[in-house]
């Protein structure tokens, strides 16, 4: 006699079973439903969103990197980071969220091996507020890993503020519209990159210059600039670093293509090499912690910073919302709702 889950203890996951397209490696699966532990909180999600590492990882690109995530299939079952939901259960030790409390949060940097691409997940009560009742869960869910790279990149690494000028390249992704807004909340003067199809978007933003890259090759133009944040790598570092400013600080953040054996791991290494030599180049590490989820929900609350979201897929169709990301041509996140 064939038994059954009871479903009452599993959920709707989306899992990897290997490395390829996502419509081939990952499937709808009903599994157990994790449990809080100690100072954890499990969350029913209601949104989270698909961010470089989930469709990294999913294609196994570039191959080097499965040496941390896993040979032959990820370790970690369970893609997605991100997380907005409804508190359903705490563990031992937590002591400011209850059942019923909306949060948004991250999975990020916790050592956890749940996911987000699920009906649950459990996430330390450290790496989660409580979500702002204006901000939709989609919203919520789309604003985490990419608003604080682009916070962190704009204020701790970069230093903008006012006099500064800063570039950044890319300016229309998920980290790219977050940190125009960021760093025209800090004062700096802001030069954003992007294809045509986005120049409006980016200008609404309000970034003071927008160049159309299908037209212009912005390494060549004349300016130079205090902070610039590359979240594309299509020029060579090198060329892009030309135009830094005296103490100018370059932030490569992306690892390039997904194409080969290495993909585009040669440039974003070569970018991070030029810190060997006279080049100030620096990587956004951010954290995941209470002190910087207040100060994204803060923007976000009041209206200085938006999310922009592309498109937003139901947890069924998880594979196409990443297949969209691989794309490499989605304005702002792509969401999925839960």
């Amino acid at each position: 006699m064939k038994m059954t889950k009871d479903r009452t203890a599993t959920m709707l996951a989306i899992v990897q079973d290997g490395y390829g397209a996502p419509e081939r490696v990952l499937r709808s699966d009903h599994i157990d439903r994790p449990q809080a532990g100690t100072g954890e909180v499990l969350v029913r999600l209601r949104a989270t969103s698909v961010n470089t590492p989930d469709w990294g990882t999913v294609a196994g690109v570039p191959y080097v990197l499965r040496l941390g995530t896993g040979l032959r299939r990820p370790a970690r079952p369970i893609r997605g980071s991100d997380l907005a939901g409804v508190v359903e259960a705490v563990g031992p030790d937590v002591n400011d969220l209850r059942p019923g409390d909306e949060v948004l949060g991250s999975l990020w940097g916790s050592g956890s091996r749940a996911g987000t691409f699920a009906e649950y997940t459990v996430a330390p009560e450290r790496q989660l507020v409580t979500k702002p009742t204006g901000l939709s869960f989609e919203e919520a869910a789309a604003s985490v890993m990419t608003g604080l790279t682009a916070l962190t990149a704009m204020r701790e690494v970069g230093g903008a503020g006012p006099g500064k000028r800063v570039l950044v390249n890319g300016a229309s992704g998920g980290v790219g519209t977050m940190a125009v807004q960021i760093a025209k909340t800090l004062g700096a003067e802001v030069t954003g990159v992007c294809g045509t199809g986005n120049v409006e978007l980016v200008r609404s933003l309000g970034a003071d210059h927008v160049i159309d890259h299908t037209k212009q090759d912005f390494t060549q133009i004349q300016r130079r600039y205090d902070i610039i944040l590359d979240n594309v790598l299509n020029r060579p570092p090198s060329a892009t670093a030309r135009l830094l400013a005296p103490h100018g600080v370059f932030i490569p953040n992306s690892i390039g293509n997904t194409g080969g054996l290495l993909a585009g791991l040669p440039r974003t290494l070569r970018a991070t090499l030029m810190r060997k030599g006279t080049t100030k180049v620096k990587l956004v590490k951010f954290a995941v912690n209470r002190e910087n989820l207040d100060a994204l929900v803060h923007l976000l609350e009041s209206g200085q910073v938006r999310v922009v979201i592309d498109t937003t897929y139901p947890l069924d169709q998880a594979a196409s919302a990443v297949a969209h990301m691989l794309g490499h041509h989605a304005r702002g996140k792509v969401a999925i709702s839960v």
